[in-house]
């Protein structure tokens, strides 16, 4: 009898998108696939902020137990959200090439209220890098916490009072709604791993890994692990504004890592460069010049204040 595959993911129409995708490369190579979706703490509250639940993982706990638990055989997540440290049992067994990185801001009416130093703007976003970058560079706007997939986040900009929302281009660009509204943010400095997929499986499938490793994209991996090093080196989750991007350009990977304050008035830039195949340790030498320079303080203050 033949195996199907069975692919986990959440029901939003983002995770929808990225598990087809998967599915569809599988069955490309002969396989027998079938989705199933499975709902994620991160999906069942939408009012808390993120940074408020403070669960590693929010977003993935539910796809990995079931992974563990064998009702599903591969797990299929935004590798952004995905901890730097998994569970026993389970690895990332391919990530696929990268999609668009940046963030997107979408806005109401028009752009002029940036130029505005007087102006306090009202913008959503649920995520506190974006949060802190934004007010590093605006310091009178006022930020308001924005939770739920991406039309879901579209709809409440739509019928709130605000200016502006902070998107990741990916999300909206991948399931095809993007506004006409909208502006590639090129100043911001994207989370680590953000516009990247990840498949992941139980260790000893070997035949899951075996499926999966023609999807396997060596230079997005590359990246992504130098970025992945940073936040893990320097203890991050979702409740710490850590920044990281690498990419390779002629030949040569090209890193740069951020930390911020909560308030954005703190931050920590660091960059990198080097060949791609002498970059181990290149983003753990990055976070510990960040901490060595006053990240460190940065990183208690924001822990004692989410004590």
């Amino acid at each position: 009898m033949e195996k199907i595959i069975r692919i986990g993911t959440r029901d939003s129409q983002l995770a929808m998108w990225q598990a087809t995708l998967v599915r569809d490369l599988l069955t490309n190579n002969g396989h027998t696939v079938a989705l199933v979706p499975i709902k994620s703490e991160g999906d069942i509250d939408l009012v808390t902020p993120l940074y408020e639940i403070g669960v590693q993982g929010i977003f993935t706990k539910s796809l990995d137990l079931a992974l563990l638990n064998s009702r599903i055989d591969i797990a299929v997540h935004s590798f952004k959200d995905v901890p730097t440290q998994l569970p026993q049992g389970i690895i990332n067994a391919a990530v696929l090439e990268r999609g668009p990185v940046k963030d997107l801001l979408v806005y109401k009416h028009d752009t002029d209220f940036l130029n505005d130093p007087a102006y306090t703007a009202h913008i959503g976003t649920s995520s506190i890098r974006r949060k802190a970058q934004w007010l590093r560079r605006y310091p009178r706007h006022q930020l308001h916490n924005l939770r739920g997939n991406v039309i879901r986040r579209l709809e409440k900009l739509a019928a709130e009072n605000w200016d502006a929302a902070i998107f990741a281009a990916a999300g909206v660009e991948r399931i095809n709604v993007r506004p006409e509204k909208s502006v590639i943010l090129d100043w911001m400095l994207p989370a680590p791993a953000q516009g990247a997929i990840v498949a992941a499986c139980r260790e000893n499938d070997a035949y899951i890994r075996e499926a999966l490793a023609p999807l396997h994209h060596a230079d997005t991996a590359l990246c992504t692990g130098v970025e992945r090093e940073f936040l893990r080196t320097l203890l991050g989750g979702c409740t710490t504004p850590i920044s990281a991007y690498a990419q390779i350009r002629e030949g040569q990977l090209h890193f740069e890592g951020n930390l911020c304050s909560l308030t954005g008035d703190a931050s920590f830039t660091v960059t990198r460069q080097g060949a791609p195949g002498a970059t181990q340790g290149m983003g753990a030498n990055a976070a510990e010049e960040v901490l060595a320079n006053g990240g460190r303080a940065v990183i208690e203050a924001i822990r004692n204040v989410q004590r």
